[in-house]
């Protein structure tokens, strides 16, 4: 079930680059950032790992930066961490708001969405910091990578490094903003590799993906406007 949703995840995306191009990356990231949030409450465990859903909602985002990236440029991809780290502040923010508001007797749905976003405020900062710095050391990794090999053929050497090394930077930032004097360093250490197995297999996965998008925009069927 869970490849299935994964893959459904990887086909909105590159759809969405196919019939409405830059656009469409730059309106589905924000989208992904809100689901992901919302996904992160609920836990599924893949290969003897506990993990959250939120993790293969992620790895949609990873994927449509590499695509602009690969095709757009820099600029684009630039943009799109932009509007991403900026939805998933206005979510936190608005979120917490939306908590501290007196409910009406007969609310029913409080202790559901208190759940799902009264997170404390430390793991959302330390969200945010690490979705920041990953995204961005994706970007400056892939095209760094580009540079060295810059052939159709090698997309996957650069899809696959510049992901994988955002991502162990993502748990590392995520994990000793919110647990460092919570846990031992040991258990910091164990959290972060524990989850980091899942994102490779979603960063291998996604790899086809980058291909047919670059198919579809050196063929010229990716829409301009």
């Amino acid at each position: 079930m869970w490849l299935g949703y994964l893959l459904l995840n990887f086909t909105a995306v590159i759809l969405a680059y196919r019939f409405w191009g830059k656009a469409g990356l730059l309106s589905i990231v924000p989208l992904s950032i809100v689901i992901a949030n919302i996904q992160v409450g609920k836990m599924m465990t893949l290969f003897g790992v506990d993990t959250t859903m939120g993790n293969i909602a992620f790895g949609g985002i990873y994927l449509a930066s590499d695509i602009l990236s690969e095709n757009e440029g820099k600029k684009y991809a630039r943009k799109v961490v932009s509007l991403g780290f900026a939805s998933m502040l206005f979510t936190t923010f608005i979120m917490q708001i939306v908590l501290k508001i007196q409910v009406a007797p007969s609310d029913t749905m409080q202790g559901a969405l208190s759940q799902v976003f009264g997170f404390m405020p430390r793991l959302a900062v330390a969200s945010v910091t690490g979705f920041a710095a990953s995204q961005a050391f994706d970007i400056w990794s892939y095209q760094a990578i580009r540079k060295l090999r810059p052939d159709f053929k090698d997309i996957w050497i650069r899809n696959n490094a510049s992901t994988m090394l955002s991502q162990i930077l993502d748990n590392i930032v995520f994990s000793f903003m919110a647990f460092l004097g919570v846990y031992s360093m040991k258990e910091i250490i164990v959290i972060i590799f524990s989850t980091y197995f899942l994102k490779v297999v979603i960063a291998l996965l996604d790899t086809p993906f980058v291909y047919i998008a670059t198919i579809w925009k050196n063929n010229e069927k990716v829409s301009e406007e």
